[in-house]
C-alpha cells in the first residue's frame, strides 16, 4: 500500500467522521448579552437544567440533547405531583423512578430556536445547568434575570 493510499481513506474517514458528529456550544447569556456560561455539547450528547422546587424544595431536572444540531427536550425527573409539576398524557411516558417520584421519558419536542429564556429564581431554588460532570448555578451569578440558554452550532 502506498503512503497515499493509506492516508487517503483514513484522511476521507476522519472528514466523514466529524461532519457526522456536528459540534455545539450551549451557552447562557444574561439579560445585557454578557456570557454566563459555556458548553461543549457534541451531537448526541445531553446536559440538564437542574433547580429545586420552589415550594416542596426537592429537586427537578429536565433534560436535553443535541440532535443534529437541535435543542431537544427528552427528559424530565419529577419527584412529587407538587404545583406546576405532572405529566401532561400523550408527551412523553410517566415512569417510577424507585424513589417515589417518576421520570418523563421520551418526550423528545425540539425547542423552538433552539434557545428558551429561563428566570432562575434566588436563593435555595438554585437554577443550575450540568453538562456532564461540570455544573454552574444559574442563580449565582443571574437570580431573577431574563437568561437565554441556546444551543449554537459552532
Amino acid at each position: 500500500m502506498t503512503p497515499r493510499m493509506r492516508g487517503g481513506p483514513l484522511a476521507l474517514l476522519l472528514s466523514v467522521l466529524a461532519t457526522a458528529a456536528p459540534a455545539g456550544s450551549l451557552v447562557a447569556t444574561d439579560e445585557a448579552g454578557a456570557e454566563i456560561a459555556r458548553f461543549d455539547v457534541a451531537e448526541g450528547a445531553g446536559w440538564c437544567v437542574l433547580w429545586n422546587h420552589s415550594v416542596q424544595g426537592f429537586p427537578v431536572t429536565d433534560c436535553y440533547e443535541n440532535r443534529e444540531g437541535r435543542m431537544v427536550l427528552t427528559r424530565s425527573r419529577q419527584p412529587d405531583f407538587a404545583a406546576g409539576l405532572g405529566h401532561i398524557p400523550g408527551r412523553g411516558q410517566q415512569v417510577s423512578d424507585g424513589q417515589g417520584g417518576y421520570w418523563i421519558l421520551g418526550i423528545d419536542e425540539p425547542v423552538p430556536g433552539n434557545a428558551y429564556v429561563l428566570r432562575p429564581g434566588a436563593g435555595p431554588v438554585d437554577h443550575r445547568l450540568q453538562v456532564g460532570d461540570r455544573t454552574v448555578s444559574l442563580s449565582a451569578v443571574a437570580a431573577r434575570q431574563r437568561v437565554r440558554i441556546e444551543l449554537r452550532k459552532d
